[in-house]
């Protein structure tokens, strides 16, 4: 059995991305964003659900905005463009679940652009169920 105290998990996370699980049909990751930075815009093939742990922010999907803060959840259905960026001066904070998983398992990416750069490398590619 897999258990997060997963608030508590995402705050101790200095990383821009970590992955916790990864199952057959989903996968856990916490984020990072730091001030002034952002997820960066994109498009997953993937549904998502992000939960915001701490900080305040600015989603944007399918061109729509809204705030976003501790408390606040955020479901991005696959296909559709979207950005999430910090607005505040402490770290956004958040955890989202990927149906089915997004990126490779285990991954850790300390900053956005190592995770940029590891996805165009296509070295960050979910496992092949």
């Amino acid at each position: 059995m897999e258990h997060f105290t997963i608030a508590t998990v995402a705050e101790q996370s200095p990383d821009f991305r970590r992955v916790l699980f990864t199952g057959k049909h989903t996968q856990l990751v916490v984020m990072t964003i730091p001030p002034n930075g952002e997820i960066g815009e994109e498009v997953h093939e993937v549904d998502q659900i992000l939960t915001f742990v701490s900080g305040v922010g600015q989603a944007i999907v399918s061109g729509k905005e809204r705030k976003v803060a501790q408390g606040d959840l955020v479901v991005v259905p696959a296909g559709h463009k979207h950005n999430f960026l910090n607005t505040g001066p402490n770290p956004l904070v958040l955890y989202t679940v990927y149906g089915p998983p997004e990126h490779a398992e285990g991954a850790v990416h300390k900053t956005k652009e190592e995770a940029d750069r590891l996805e165009e490398a296509g070295k960050d590619e979910p496992p092949q169920s």
